[in-house]
């Protein structure tokens, strides 16, 4: 009898999540996964068992992730110092050497190996790989508080992404590829720039014309000034959330980025943690959802 009322259990669990499913079958869903929500073992292996249910439910999924920790990690090992500019790290040819083999290869293929080891054949690539994305040179400034003029601040090989060729995605979802990409890609003048992985994943969701965005983070979403998560905004409210500084520090970016890729055409972004087993399917194919919702 138990093991009746098992299979029933499973049975409505399924029967809740078929319009949900249904919803999102034949649309893409890019999923950035983040370097610090890629620690845990078990967690990567929810997540792998995540992406591999969006396909077999008639998702194309498709994976960008990040590698900061990673990065972190191997420059320390080879004595090379990190230092970081308005939040990003200013990258030297030295270091982008150890960025591409971090990013585009050991971190890469883990992914791709756990998505496979769930019965799904996923593809590992970076920016370069059939011109992908191709990227410029990023410039950022400050102002000079002593001085109070501004002071442009130079980053090195980092780069943002100045145009998407879908073509190849296009060709690996017709396969029922995942594509799993790593946030390198080449300049004009053949450069290799390191890019964030948000933006990255932003510029790869509006080429797409993606129903969802999702950024795996360490953070449960947006948060009022009681700490309460939000569940859903739209760009004008999240635009006046920062004007009146409840979205504040880190979280300014990543809801900029959110509002910059829902204007490309991208039909939601959503920022959830990545630290919560089955974040994905919860957001996408329950009631619940697992963060903040941001749309048009």
């Amino acid at each position: 009898m138990s093991n009746l009322s098992s299979i029933s259990h499973d049975a409505a669990i399924l029967a809740k999540a078929l319009p949900f499913m249904q919803r999102y079958e034949g649309k893409t869903v890019v999923v950035k996964y983040g370097g610090h929500a890629m620690g845990d073992e078990g967690l990567g292996q929810a997540f792998a068992q995540d992406v591999a249910l969006l396909k077999q439910s008639g998702v194309n999924p498709v994976v960008v992730h990040g590698g900061g920790p990673q990065i972190a990690a191997m420059l320390g090992k080879m004595g090379i110092k990190s230092v970081f500019e308005e939040g990003l790290r200013v990258t030297d040819s030295e270091t982008i050497e150890v960025v591409e083999m971090v990013l585009a290869g050991s971190i890469n293929k883990q992914i791709v190996a756990m998505i496979n080891a769930e019965g799904e054949r996923a593809v590992g690539l970076s920016g370069k790989d059939g011109n992908l994305v191709f990227a410029k040179k990023a410039h950022k400034s400050r102002i000079d508080p002593d001085s109070n003029i501004e002071k442009i601040i130079d980053l090195g090989f980092v780069g943002e992404p100045i145009g998407v060729d879908r073509a190849v995605l296009d060709q690996l979802a017709r396969a029922d590829l995942i594509p799993v990409i790593a946030p390198v890609a080449p300049g004009r003048d053949g450069e290799t720039f390191n890019i964030n992985a948000d933006t990255f994943a932003g510029a790869v969701a509006g080429a797409m014309q993606a129903q969802r965005l999702l950024f795996l983070t360490d953070v449960p979403g947006v948060l009022d000034k009681q700490g309460r998560l939000i569940d859903k905004l739209s760009v004008a409210e999240a635009r006046e959330l920062i004007a009146d500084g409840t979205i504040s520090g880190g979280m300014i970016p990543k809801v900029e980025t959110c509002i910059e890729v829902i204007k490309q055409g991208v039909n939601g972004v959503v920022i959830l943690n990545g630290k919560v087993a089955h974040a994905v399917l919860i957001e996408l194919f329950t009631d619940y959802g697992a963060g903040t919702l941001i749309v048009r």
